[in-house]
């Protein structure tokens, strides 16, 4: 008897010891793991009215459900402008539901008779449509700037499924021994570690869906403001040199300008200037004598 309960008591420990090996903290839904897992996070920002993204891959679909594939979350920040804000938002409507996205918040400010509406939209897309999508928001409106990041979460999400096994394997090893308590106390000690077991079976669980669904949907966040005039975007090398010396040549024709006018703005004052610094009178004749020297001044006209 004392045999058995010394191997229960043991088997509960060593339960203990793998409860604790397998604890975690969680936020939110978020995925929170007590090692710090190695990531990889990129991110870029794209040249003014372009949306074309290089960042993901055109089989990003099928590696979002590969178990054996690298689970990327791909992300984006669009700011847009439009002279036509109602047509733009009906444009941007139709591009999620054709893409088969959804959207996760929206909100939306100004009035009509101001014309100084913007709106703020989250938009989770299926990864194999991110693409497409992007592109046909840029078709939208006019596409001031995208941001685009893509972390990698691979050890993330093998660490949980390590997890998630260890843990099962516990609960099975629980089970086996709760069949085998002779005791009262031995049976709600055994059923209080598997009460903690399938708390934390349930938490990584809901941990690896989380990131199932963040590799399998893209977030897509996008700023839409109405304005009179678009910004001018896409500008060329070629342009912008033919500007800065359009820039300079205007400055220079300015330059010149503010010049003139500020001489004639002077003119009494150099004039005047000028005047004054001819003497009136020069020494024409210098005498001496025995004690001192004495210099005669003669008027002079110039």
């Amino acid at each position: 008897m004392k045999k058995r309960i010394v191997r229960i008591t043991a088997a509960l420990c060593a339960a203990a010891l793998l409860a604790g090996c397998g604890s975690i903290s969680s936020k939110d839904g978020g995925y929170y793991t007590t090692e710090a897992a190695a990531q990889e996070s990129y991110n870029y920002d794209s040249a003014a009215g372009s949306v074309d993204s290089g960042l993901v891959p055109e089989n990003a679909a099928e590696a979002a459900t590969d178990e054996t594939a690298q689970k990327i979350i791909y992300n984006a920040s669009l700011s847009m402008e439009s002279t036509d804000f109602d047509t733009t938002r009906e444009a941007l409507m139709t591009a999620v539901e054709a893409n088969g996205a959804w959207l996760e918040s929206t909100s939306l400010y100004g009035t009509e008779k101001d014309h100084d509406r913007t709106a703020d939209y989250t938009v989770r897309v299926p990864v194999g449509n991110y693409r497409a999508f992007l592109a046909t928001v840029g078709d939208a409106g006019s596409v001031l700037n995208i941001s685009e990041s893509a972390e990698n979460i691979t050890s993330s999400y093998i660490d949980v499924q390590a997890r998630l096994s260890a843990l099962e394997a516990q609960r099975d090893r629980l089970n086996a021994l709760a069949d085998q308590a002779e005791t009262t106390a031995d049976l709600l000690e055994i059923e209080s570690q598997l009460s903690d077991v399938q708390y934390q079976l349930e938490n990584y669980t809901r941990q690896l869906r989380s990131m199932d669904q963040q590799v399998s949907y893209s977030t897509v966040d996008i700023y839409l403001r109405e304005v009179a005039t678009l910004t001018p975007t896409g500008v060329t090398f070629g342009e912008r040199i033919a500007d800065a010396f359009g820039g300079g040549w205007d400055a220079f024709v300015g330059f010149l300008q503010g010049l003139v006018i500020a001489l004639v703005y002077l003119w009494p004052v150099l004039l005047i200037g000028s005047h004054s610094v001819m003497p009136s009178t020069i020494p024409s004749r210098i005498t001496f004598n025995h004690s001192m020297m004495f210099i005669r001044y003669v008027p002079f006209s110039f």
